[in-house]
């Protein structure tokens, strides 16, 4: 009888151990799985903007580090993405982005003034970010604000995972996000591949 008796207290504890390690595990994989996000001014929060897009690539055998510099130098995107152009710095000498620089492009049919938000250099331990407030000129038709923000992370297995997104203000917007499909997640999509596209290429030059 006390034999019975000790055996199923071992059996119940043995039990609550594994249940809590089970647990413990499963916060633990949880916590790694989980992926950064873009950080939103509360103005441009999607959801709650006239138009919104999101594109992300997951890819293997490159870094953020080799992702970074295409991104700050914006010279780089015509050559990878059809849909940029006339790239100009306000300030004479300036051929990179950092953080408060200002510059305009032009992207989709719009002349876009920009002024870096955010600027983050991707580190072992972090994400890269980096964001634009980029803005239209007109009067209450044409004028167009946006929020367009990159976040660039690697992970484990030799892959790096590439997320941009926009968020968009004005009656522009609204136009854009009433066209199926949406050219902004085209567009977007077509930078993404470009991109990739061309790391991949010059990395094969250099081997």
């Amino acid at each position: 009888m006390q034999a019975g008796i000790f055996f199923n207290t071992n059996f119940s504890c043995n039990v609550f151990i594994l249940k809590t390690t089970l647990r413990m595990l499963t916060q633990y994989k949880s916590c790694k799985m989980k992926q950064n996000a873009i950080i939103w001014p509360e103005k441009y929060t999607p959801g709650t903007t006239d138009n919104y897009c999101s594109n992300e690539v997951i890819v293997k055998d490159i870094t953020a580090s080799e992702v970074w510099p295409y991104l700050t130098n914006p010279f780089t995107w015509p050559t990878y993405y059809s849909n940029s152009s006339d790239i100009e710095f306000l300030k004479a000498g300036d051929n990179e982005l950092y953080h408060d620089v200002r510059f305009r492009f032009k992207t989709f049919g719009f002349p876009i003034e920009a002024q870096v938000t955010e600027f983050v250099p991707p580190s072992e331990n972090e994400p890269a970010r980096l964001a634009w407030h980029g803005w239209a000129e007109g009067d209450e038709e044409a004028r167009l604000d946006v929020i367009h923000a990159w976040l660039i992370e690697d992970l484990p297995g030799n892959r790096v995972r590439i997320l941009t997104q926009e968020s968009q203000i004005g009656k522009p917007a609204q136009q854009l996000a009433k066209q199926k499909p949406n050219p902004m997640i085209n567009g977007h999509q077509e930078w993404l591949e470009g991109l990739i596209d061309a790391i991949i290429k010059s990395n094969d030059t250099r081997l």
